[in-house]
């Protein structure tokens, strides 16, 4: 038996804040995970070190499946972001360790290549909807294939997806949270603009996709995706809140744009309707907020039935560890769809060395034993950790609203 004999909360802030776990095994083997909750990270931090760790010492290393019921059937309080990321923090670390133990790649373990990389969607937002498209073409140039567009709004202040910074996007940007403002209104007469000139500058042979962030109705997002549809949007992300998952149904009714959900999903039970009734084309939920790669790889079965394909959630609130988990999934599986892509600060590069790398539009998760990605706890010490919280969201009337 190869037995954990210790594991460690490594917080850091390169940049942003990051939550890691350490596990070491009885031979030396060391592997991480990935256990960041954006806004929330002390929370898995403490969830982690106070109620997990202490279960994982003289486990089992190679028992991976068991692990995972042991942490989610045992708890008895199920479900819900903090248990699910720690979880999925274990689930990673335990994989890392299987890889490295048998000297291959995590993707060989998970039945070998499906693809020769994970095509990615990049990132272009501007004030305006010609900075946008001017972002948008500096991302041409460096052979993206999709590119998602968010520009601003006419008549409010500050846009979702639209960053001080070009190609690191940080929300979470406070010691307590900013407030926006914002007009479903003002926003739907926005979009169908940015999509026409992205159009008539990008030409046809790019993917569009587009973040509404759960802003909408439903008869609001259907009415959006009808106005999109001469421009054949790769996807509309987030359309309406996804905690009644009928919702879907009204937006099916009135648009064949593409429908993607899932970032804050986190486990099988929030996806299971979507799926089996058809009313998504792409789940995005992530390695780290649903359990793992133990159980995304369920949630990616079930969506297999029903020709749905995945899209992974991949902004920069997700380490390069995470990343990496994503890239051996996203290769290994067969009705993979998209990877979202964030370029992580020089900083957050340094704390996290790994092999995954970007080439043709794709990412490529490398041949590294494992993960593929290690972090560097002398370099992450250098970052202490800083509280920043998301934004918050209010109507013009200054009525509370979903950020």
């Amino acid at each position: 038996m190869l037995k954990i004999v210790s594991a460690r909360v490594i917080v850091t802030c390169p940049g942003r804040n990051f939550v890691t776990l350490k596990i070491e095994t009885s031979d030396g083997l060391t592997g991480v995970g990935d256990a960041t909750l954006n806004g929330r990270e002390l929370s898995v931090a403490s969830y982690l070190t106070d109620h997990v760790i202490p279960c994982l010492i003289g486990r089992d290393a190679h028992a991976i499946e068991e692990t995972w019921q042991y942490l989610y059937r045992g708890a008895y309080w199920r479900r819900g972001p903090v248990t699910m990321s720690a979880i999925a923090a274990v689930d990673m670390a335990l994989w890392d360790i299987k890889a490295k133990a048998a000297g291959l790649p995590l993707y060989q373990l998970l039945g070998g290549r499906c693809r020769d990389g994970a095509m990615v969607y990049a990132h272009a937002n501007g004030a305006t909807i010609e900075e946008t498209i001017e972002q948008a073409q500096s991302y041409l140039a460096l052979g993206y294939k999709a590119i998602r567009l968010q520009s601003g709004v006419p008549g409010l202040k500050s846009t979702y997806g639209v960053s001080k910074t070009r190609l690191f996007y940080e929300p979470a940007d406070a010691v307590l949270p900013t407030e926006n403002v914002w007009s479903s209104e003002k926003y739907l007469r926005s979009v169908p603009d940015l999509f026409k000139a992205a159009r008539n500058a990008l030409g046809w042979d790019i993917h569009l996709l587009h973040d509404i962030h759960h802003r909408l109705t439903p008869i609001e997002a259907g009415r959006l995706g009808k106005d999109l549809e001469p421009y054949r949007p790769f996807w509309l992300e987030d359309a309406v809140p996804a905690e009644n998952q009928a919702n879907f149904r009204l937006i099916r009714q009135h648009t064949t744009t593409p429908l993607a959900v899932g970032e804050i999903f986190n486990s099988i039970w929030d996806c299971k309707q979507l799926i089996e009734e058809q009313l998504i084309d792409y789940i995005r939920a992530t390695v780290v907020h649903a359990g793992g790669i133990t159980h995304l790889r369920r949630i990616a079965a079930l969506a297999d039935l029903y020709n749905v394909r995945t899209g992974c959630h991949g902004a920069t609130d997700l380490s390069p560890v995470c990343m990496s988990a994503a890239l051996h999934f996203d290769v290994s599986i067969p009705n993979f769809g998209i990877q979202e892509y964030m370029h992580h600060t020089k900083e957050t590069d340094a704390v996290f060395p790994h092999a995954y790398t970007y080439r043709g539009g794709a990412l490529h998760p490398g041949e590294a034993p494992g993960l593929g990605v290690e972090i560097d706890e002398k370099l992450a010490a250098q970052y202490p950790y800083k509280r920043a919280f998301l934004p918050v969201n209010r109507l013009e009337d200054g009525s509370m609203f979903n950020w």
